[in-house]
């Protein structure tokens, strides 16, 4: 896996998407559909409560490369995958369980409750096929829950089917698809009375973004990324004025601060992707002090992070600097169990390869390869196995540079 490679640093993004289509649907906000909030009915009287009682009890937690066992990735990393980090509690009342669930009659209640179970049993099936990898057909199931959520003005349904539609558009490389029903989400979200700087549109503008970077409109890229990082900033600031001992003040605090951290990771690999190292070392030490500070010093996603700032250093030819920061990530990585050890690894590799310390970084490469074929990721595979030859091509330079050095002074 050679460190160079720009590929590499958007690898993480795209498996980060894959791997959460494979663990369930992704909450589509920082906080909403929580699958941890109370309900006292005996019947959850909405798709929002149904879906977190039914659907994400074990799978539905949010899964960025911040706070996710998934842990945007891109994620690595996309996406790497890491633990879930809990659940959250919005300040707006947006997703209260009485939003499209008050009817006026018996009648007419039974009538959209059956209407609601039909959307959330579609809602199972398409997750279902997405574990599977049935991307199409979870496709079908998910028109036809927003075929419904449409006809029943169900509002929070439309929104959550649109997001997870724009995501299953992404990962298919849908991206004008992505665009248009994250655009479609936001519209909904916002014409509903979602403030412009709350957490969900935030992260909603954050994918865009990553779709404008991946179309090259850098523009618009650049543009998304200074929005949500600015709202974000913002926001951080004025929660310092809230009572620091109240627990939502205190959640939404860190999910703030973690959205501000998975926007800084966007874009500065969207930088180094463009060649502007300084630029995404700022970000990515940033994000790094954010994880560290939230998560903390072992949690995989602080790992990733460190080996990901590694690259970049490595990039720009700190090659002492970065190797000290990917072999510590590789220490608290094999001590933790990191799900992605074979990255970092790859990672440590490569430094250790372009330091010209050949030897060790074979057998790094092979350790990697290990544990990769294991873990049956094929893409980190790939690219492990371009870093190796990449690095027997360096050393037969190496060899003859040492045989005509000689000859030539005869």
């Amino acid at each position: 896996m050679a460190l160079s490679s720009s590929c590499r640093l958007f690898l993480t993004q795209r498996v980060c998407v894959r791997k959460l289509l494979g663990e369930g649907a992704r909450r589509f906000s920082v906080s909403s559909w929580s699958p941890c909030r109370a309900h006292t009915s005996r019947r959850p009287l909405s798709v929002a409560s149904q879906l977190s009682q039914q659907l994400s009890e074990s799978q539905g937690r949010r899964s960025s490369r911040f706070c996710g066992n998934a842990g945007y990735a891109v994620c690595r990393t996309e996406q790497s995958r890491t633990g879930r980090s809990g659940c959250r509690q919005r300040g707006a009342a947006l997703w209260s369980a009485l939003a499209f669930s008050i009817f006026g009659s018996a009648d007419e209640r039974t009538e959209a409750q059956k209407t609601e179970d039909e959307i959330i049993l579609l809602l199972k099936k398409a997750k279902y096929s997405m574990m599977l990898g049935e991307l199409d057909a979870a496709n079908v199931f998910l028109h036809k829950a927003v075929r419904l959520a449409h006809q029943s003005h169900n509002n929070d349904a439309i929104i959550y089917t649109y997001s997870l539609m724009a995501n299953l558009a992404f990962v298919q490389g849908q991206l004008d698809n992505a665009e248009k029903l994250f655009k479609a989400a936001m519209s909904f979200m916002l014409s509903g009375g979602t403030p412009q700087d709350d957490n969900a549109v935030i992260e909603m503008s954050l994918k865009l973004a990553s779709i404008y970077a991946t179309q090259n409109k850098n523009e618009l890229a650049e543009h998304g990324f200074q929005f949500c990082t600015e709202s974000l900033e913002a926001k951080i600031e004025k929660h310092k004025e809230l009572p620091p001992d109240t627990v939502s003040a205190e959640e939404e605090r860190k999910d703030t601060r973690l959205l501000l951290g998975l926007s800084l990771d966007s874009r500065a690999r969207y930088l180094a992707a463009s060649h502007r190292l300084s630029g995404a070392c700022r970000d990515y030490r940033h994000a790094l002090q954010i994880c560290q500070e939230e998560q903390g010093e072992s949690h995989p996603q602080t790992l990733v992070l460190m080996s990901d700032l590694a690259t970049v250093l490595d990039l720009q030819g700190k090659h002492d600097e970065a190797l000290a920061q990917v072999k510590k990530a590789v220490d608290l990585g094999q001590a933790a169990g990191h799900p992605d050890q074979h990255i970092l690894l790859g990672n440590m590799a490569g430094i250790l390869m372009h330091k010209g310390e050949f030897e060790e970084s074979i057998k790094l490469y092979e350790e990697a390869l290990t544990l990769a074929r294991a873990a049956g990721d094929m893409e980190a595979v790939e690219q492990l196995e371009e870093g190796l030859k990449e690095l027997n091509r360096r050393k037969e330079e190496q060899n003859r540079s040492t045989t005509d050095g000689p000859t030539a002074e005869e």
